[in-house]
């Protein structure tokens, strides 16, 4: 995207944390931006955050049912009548040993973070074919790393990285460019975590924000389709 000015965007979990970051970032280059999540507190919030702009649409959704998100899809078209760049962030972990792993937690990583990103796509498919947009996935360096009492969060990682990386080679032939990127520690309010100075080490929210405008400016004829992202310094925890 050479210019992305009046471009419109959707992101899934933008309500805070990476989702919010990014969401910034595009505002900052002039795009249209509509963030999605399950709590209407925390979208008013947003909102006021990036400003109360008419640039930025606040949806409820839940990406674990497809009717949300085509839903969400539909109110975007319907205002802005297009539809460009799609990020799939929305996500969960619940971490234990496997033999203490709930059935309950499994089913909500499983439907938030695999199932979340492929209904998301779904929804935006023909938006994407139209704009010959770009589809991008947050997964996690859990997605090539394993780890112990990750068994439920791996999997669902994994199987993004895996999807995402299927999904731009199915979707290439239409011109629609596809990423997904695996950051390693990030200072949100993942897992409870509530970001402070303690936090200064992490990668910082902005700093997806800035690596998602240089994926859409890159020259169209180069695809970084993955995209590993970790702390420079861990060791100043």
């Amino acid at each position: 995207m050479e210019n992305m000015k009046g471009k419109v965007a959707y992101i899934t979990g933008g309500s805070k944390g990476i989702g919010l970051g990014v969401a910034a970032a595009l505002l900052s280059q002039g795009m249209k931006v509509a963030i999605s999540g399950r709590g209407t507190k925390s979208l008013d919030n947003a909102k006021n955050v990036l400003g109360g702009s008419d640039e930025v649409l606040c949806i409820s959704s839940d990406v674990t049912n497809f009717d949300d998100e085509k839903n969400a899809v539909t109110q975007i078209l319907e205002k802005w009548g297009a539809l460009d760049v799609v990020l799939a962030n929305a996500g969960v972990g619940h971490f234990a040993p496997v033999d203490e792993l709930s059935l309950s937690d499994w089913n909500t990583m499983v439907n938030t973070n695999l199932t979340g990103a492929f209904y998301t796509l779904k929804a935006a498919m023909e938006g994407l074919k139209a704009s010959k947009g770009y589809y991008i996935t947050l997964a996690s360096l859990a997605g090539t790393n394993f780890f112990a009492s990750g068994a439920g969060y791996n999997a669902t990682k994994f199987g993004v990285v895996g999807f995402t990386q299927a999904v731009m080679l199915d979707l290439r032939k239409h011109g629609i460019k596809v990423s997904t990127i695996m950051p390693g520690s990030v200072a949100t309010h993942f897992n409870g975590n509530e970001p402070n100075e303690k936090d200064a080490w992490k990668i910082q929210p902005e700093d997806i924000g800035e690596l998602v405008i240089d994926l859409l400016k890159m020259n169209p004829r180069t695809l970084p389709s993955k995209i590993e992202v970790r702390p420079t310094r861990p060791d100043l925890k």
